[in-house]
């Protein structure tokens, strides 16, 4: 399935919410690095309960709007 991902890094806590067909994902890592992507698998790994090797990030990767597949 693929979704469409709204990223606020650098937020005061971690957070998951749907808002307008989006999925809003707030995270406390900056995004440098690959650090915000990674907290952002991790999150949505937990989130839909699966393995953080069924999620990947299909486009925008260095947007803050993306779209995620996940495996099921």
């Amino acid at each position: 399935m693929k979704i469409r991902v709204k990223v606020v890094p650098k937020s005061s806590r971690v957070s998951v919410s749907e808002e307008n067909g989006w999925l809003k994902v707030r995270l406390t890592a900056a995004p440098e690095k690959g650090k915000a992507n990674k907290q952002l698998v991790d999150v949505l790994a937990e989130y839909y309960h699966v393995s953080k090797s069924r999620v990947r990030i299909v486009s925008g990767k260095t947007s803050q709007e993306k779209i995620v597949e996940i495996e099921k």
